[in-house]
């Protein structure tokens, strides 16, 4: 990993996009939430015509506002995006046996929600890729401080390449700005940090951009695909 690394040191995101799909032909993929930081990475990987397999993992429990951005991004770029979604099985026996809102109840309960939704749908995407991009940032959150720009992930046997790991959000604001990408209109509402609709909600002023995600939890605020 090492030379990797030193490969990558001195490379903007596109380049270093560009000598990973180079190194791995095939096996480079890009997981995108729609959220603002996924779509800095969709923009830079599009815009310049980079070979890397896009998806999204839809959990059934989405906001609409996140479906509208899915569209408009697909109608801006004109590129595909893979939809990976739950074991249709897995779904209806948790629902059966728990309810549809067991996860505020415990965080077991809610951790086994995250994994039929959205850990084995990853694993799922994930199968024969060699380097994962993700759109993770430090400043998400206190277990996400330590992550570096390329990591191994030893429980997938791949590469993780966070190339916004120390991006700041006003960078990332900026780039959205700078080339007219679309982003989800939550994010105009509060909601810095989004993923599914019961478990999301706006933020307040000076509170921490995962407060929104899990907040009736004293917990590390992770489902599990990063932590």
């Amino acid at each position: 990993m090492t030379d990797i690394t030193t490969a990558l040191a001195n490379k903007s995101v596109e380049e270093s996009i560009q000598y990973l799909v180079e190194q791995y032909p095939g096996a480079v993929a890009f997981s995108t939430s729609f959220g603002q930081e996924d779509q800095v990475i969709a923009d830079i990987i599009w815009r310049n015509h980079l070979p890397v397999r896009v998806f999204t993992l839809d959990t059934g429990r989405l906001f609409q506002e996140t479906y509208d951005v899915m569209d408009l991004t697909m109608a801006r770029y004109k590129q595909p995006v893979e939809v990976f979604y739950p074991e249709t099985a897995a779904v209806e026996k948790l629902v059966a046996a728990k309810g549809p809102n067991s996860f505020y109840e415990s965080v077991e309960n809610r951790k086994e929600c995250c994994g039929i939704r959205k850990i084995v749908p990853l694993n799922r995407a994930l199968e024969g890729v060699k380097v994962w991009i993700t759109g993770l940032r430090a400043e998400q959150s206190d277990n996400r401080q330590g992550m570096e720009t390329l990591e191994w992930d030893a429980q997938r046997h791949l590469y993780k390449y966070n190339p916004l790991i120390h991006w700041g959000y006003d960078e990332v604001l900026a780039h959205l700005d700078k080339y007219n990408v679309p982003y989800n209109k939550l994010h105009d509402k509060g909601f810095i940090s989004i993923g599914c609709a019961p478990c999301t909600r706006a933020i307040e002023p000076g509170e921490h951009p995962r407060a929104g995600r899990w907040w009736w939890e004293q917990s590390h605020k992770e489902c599990g695909l990063h932590g």
